[in-house]
C-alpha cells in the first residue's frame, strides 16, 4: 500500500457500486455523478492501494482477486457507515426519510400503490420509493432497502419473513367464453388459447405459474407485463392465469374452473440485517406485514390441494396446486 492514510471512504463507495453494477455507467447513475468522476475515483483508490481491482473489458468491469478481497472489507465498512448514519438520524425518535421497496410490477401497481396513503397518514415524514422490476432486487447490493418477493431469496446477511400467500386462477372474458365455450373440466383446457409471459424474458421462475396448471398451452398472446396480459384476456384473446388481487373489481374477467384448478404463491418481505431495526425500515416492513395479514386475499389457505377432476387427463394438463 502506498499511503493508507489517504484512503477515502468516497473512493470505497464508488468501488462498491462499480463492483455491484459491473460498469462505470451503473455506478455513475446510482451515485448521480458522471463517469469520469467514477473512473477518477477508482484510479485514485487503486493508486492508494498499489494494486489493480478490476479486469476491464468492452463489456464492463469485473473485480479481480484483489478486488474480491477488498469487497469483503468495503461491505463491512459500508454496514458500519449505514449503522452510524441511521443511529444519528433517528436520534430524535422521528420516523422519517426515504425507503426504497422493490417488487414485481403486478403487485406493485395493482395492490400496493393504492394502499400507501395509509402509511403516509401514520408517518407524514416518510417517503416510499416503489421500484418495479422483472428480476430479483438485491438488498445485499443495496439496490433497495426492502424486497417483496414471491419466493424466499438466499443471501448472506438477508433477513426474510413470510407475510402472506395469494391464490391464482384462470380467467376469461365473456366474449371469449361465449365464442370458445366455458371449460367444464381440466381436460377441456387443451382446446383453449392462453395469454402468458414471454418465455425467454422470464427472469423469475416464481412467475411461471401457468406451468402449474397446463403443459404446452396454445398461446395466442405473450407479454412481459402481467397488466398487459390481463387487459389482453379481457379483450377476448384467451384465458389467463392471474393472482386474486389482480382481478378484484374486474367484472369483465370471469373465473374459470376455480373449484377444480388453481395454484398459489407465497409473499416474503426481505431486508438486509444492517437495516432491519432502523425505524423507517421497520415502519414500512411493519405496514406491509399488517396489510397482508389483515387481507383474506393475501392469506390463502394452502393446507389442502385441489386436484383435477381425474388423474388420467391429457398430457397437456398438469396437476394443480394450491
Amino acid at each position: 500500500m502506498h499511503d493508507f492514510n489517504s484512503l477515502d471512504w468516497d473512493d470505497l463507495k464508488v468501488f462498491l457500486h462499480a463492483a455491484r453494477g459491473g460498469s462505470l455507467g451503473s455506478a455513475a447513475r446510482r451515485l448521480r455523478v458522471d463517469q469520469s468522476t467514477i473512473s477518477r475515483r477508482i484510479a485514485h483508490l487503486e493508486s492508494t492501494l498499489g494494486v489493480a481491482l478490476f479486469e476491464r473489458s468492452s463489456s464492463g468491469l469485473r473485480v479481480n482477486e484483489a478486488g474480491e478481497r477488498l469487497l469483503c472489507h468495503a461491505d463491512r465498512i459500508e454496514s458500519a457507515v449505514i449503522a452510524m448514519r441511521e443511529e444519528v438520524q433517528s436520534g430524535g425518535g422521528r420516523t422519517a426519510g426515504r425507503v426504497r421497496l422493490g417488487t414485481m410490477e403486478g403487485i406493485a401497481s395493482l395492490y400496493l400503490a393504492s394502499r400507501f396513503s395509509r402509511l403516509r397518514q401514520q408517518h407524514p415524514e416518510l417517503t416510499v420509493e416503489l421500484l418495479t422490476s422483472p428480476q430479483a432486487v438485491s438488498v445485499n447490493r443495496r439496490e433497495a432497502d426492502l424486497f417483496l418477493s414471491f419466493f424466499q431469496p438466499r443471501g448472506q446477511g438477508m433477513v426474510s419473513e413470510r407475510i402472506g400467500c395469494f391464490q391464482l386462477g384462470l380467467y376469461g372474458s365473456r366474449s371469449y367464453l361465449e365464442r370458445e365455450g366455458m371449460p367444464e373440466k381440466a381436460a377441456d383446457l387443451s382446446r383453449h388459447s392462453f395469454v402468458t409471459y414471454i418465455d425467454d424474458l422470464i427472469q423469475l421462475d416464481s412467475v411461471r405459474w401457468l406451468d402449474d396448471v397446463i403443459r404446452s398451452p396454445a398461446v395466442s398472446f405473450h407479454s412481459n407485463s402481467m397488466i398487459a396480459q390481463m387487459n389482453a384476456a379481457a379483450s377476448g384473446l384467451g384465458l389467463v392465469l392471474l393472482p386474486s388481487f389482480a382481478v378484484a373489481g374486474r367484472p369483465d374477467l370471469i373465473p374459470v374452473l376455480h373449484d377444480k384448478l388453481s395454484t398459489a404463491r407465497e409473499v416474503w418481505v426481505n431486508v438486509h440485517s444492517d437495516l432491519q431495526f432502523v425505524p423507517r425500515i421497520r415502519a414500512v416492513s411493519g405496514f406491509l406485514k399488517a396489510t397482508f395479514t389483515s387481507d383474506p386475499l393475501m392469506q390463502a389457505d394452502t393446507s389442502g390441494r385441489k386436484l383435477l377432476d381425474a388423474l388420467l387427463v391429457p398430457d397437456a394438463v398438469a396437476p394443480a396446486l394450491t
